[in-house]
C-alpha cells in the first residue's frame, strides 16, 4: 500500500480506470484535473477526508490494485477537530470567496447573455467588451492578482494542486483574448464558444479552489502569516478600489437586464 500511497494518480489511473470511480464517489475528481502528477497520500491532504471516509476510500482503492489480497490500510494522524473539514476561518481567504460569489454572478448570467448575443449591432458587441473588461480588470487583475503576487507565494509553487490553478488562469486568459479578437471580427460564433469555455473553465476553477484549495491553505497558514495577507490584500485593493466599484455596476446591470439567478447556476 505504501507504494500506491506514494505513486502518481494519473498513472495510477490510468493503470487501474476504476480508481478515478471510487476517488469521484468521495468528491475527489482527479480523473479530470489537468495535471495530475499529484501523488495519493498528497491527494489525503489537500482534500483532507474524514478519517472513516479516508479509510473507506483507500479500502475501496485497495480492493481494485490488489484484488486477491488482504491489504493494511494506514492510519494517518487526525488532524484536530476545529480544522477539520472543508470550513474556511481565515479573513484573508474568506475575501477571496466573497469575490468568487460576484463573480459567479456574472457567469450565472452568461447564457442569458450568449442567446442574445449579435456583434453585429454595437449594442452586442458592447456587451462582449464590457463582460470582457470585467474578466480581465475583477476576474484577473483584481482578484486572480492577489492569489497569484501574494498567496501562492505562501507555499511550494512546485505544488501540483497550484500549478493546476496557475494553468486555469493562463487559459482563462486565452478565452478572453480569443474572445476580443472575436468581436472584433463579428465572429459571434467564436465570441459565444469562448464565453462558454470561459464560464465552464471557472466555475470549476471556483469550485475546486473554495471546496478543496482555500480549506487546504487555511489549515497551513500560521497567525503571522494570516495577518501579513490581510494587510497584503488591503494594500493591493486600494489603488483598485474604482475598479471594484464599476464591476458591482456591472453585476448589477446584468442582473437587472437578464434577471435574478442564484449564483453559480444558468438560468
Amino acid at each position: 500500500m505504501d507504494k500506491i500511497m506514494r505513486g502518481r494518480i494519473k498513472e495510477l489511473i490510468a493503470r487501474h480506470p476504476k480508481v478515478g470511480d471510487a476517488l469521484a464517489e468521495f468528491g475527489v475528481a482527479c480523473v479530470t484535473c489537468a495535471v495530475g502528477t499529484c501523488l495519493l497520500k498528497d491527494i489525503l491532504e489537500i482534500h483532507h477526508l474524514s478519517p472513516e471516509d479516508e479509510q473507506r476510500m483507500l479500502t475501496r482503492i485497495a480492493e481494485i490494485v490488489y484484488p486477491n489480497r488482504q491489504v493494511v490500510i494506514p492510519l494517518r494522524k487526525s488532524q484536530p477537530e476545529q480544522k477539520t473539514g472543508k470550513l474556511i476561518n481565515s479573513p484573508p481567504l474568506l475575501k477571496l470567496v466573497a469575490e468568487h460569489a460576484m463573480i459567479k454572478r456574472v457567469l450565472a448570467r452568461i447564457p442569458d447573455m450568449l442567446r442574445k448575443l449579435d456583434l453585429d449591432t454595437v449594442e452586442g458587441r458592447q456587451l462582449a467588451l464590457a463582460s470582457v473588461d470585467f474578466i480581465r480588470s475583477f476576474a484577473d487583475k483584481y482578484h486572480h492578482a492577489k492569489e497569484e503576487d501574494i498567496l501562492f507565494k505562501c507555499f511550494d509553487g512546485n505544488l501540483d494542486i497550484i500549478k493546476v490553478m496557475l494553468d486555469d488562469h493562463e487559459t482563462g486568459r486565452a478565452h478572453v483574448r480569443a474572445i476580443r479578437e472575436a468581436v472584433e471580427r463579428r465572429d459571434t460564433v467564436a465570441a459565444v464558444k469562448h464565453l462558454k469555455g470561459y464560464q465552464k473553465l471557472l466555475m470549476e476553477h471556483i469550485r475546486k479552489e473554495d471546496e478543496v484549495l482555500y480549506p487546504w491553505m487555511d489549515r497551513q497558514l500560521s497567525v503571522t502569516q494570516i495577518g501579513r495577507l490581510f494587510s497584503e490584500f488591503a494594500a493591493a485593493d486600494a489603488p483598485l478600489a474604482e475598479t471594484r466599484r464599476r464591476s458591482e455596476e456591472f453585476i448589477s446591470m446584468l442582473e437587472q437586464r437578464f434577471g435574478d439567478a442564484e449564483p453559480g447556476q444558468s438560468r
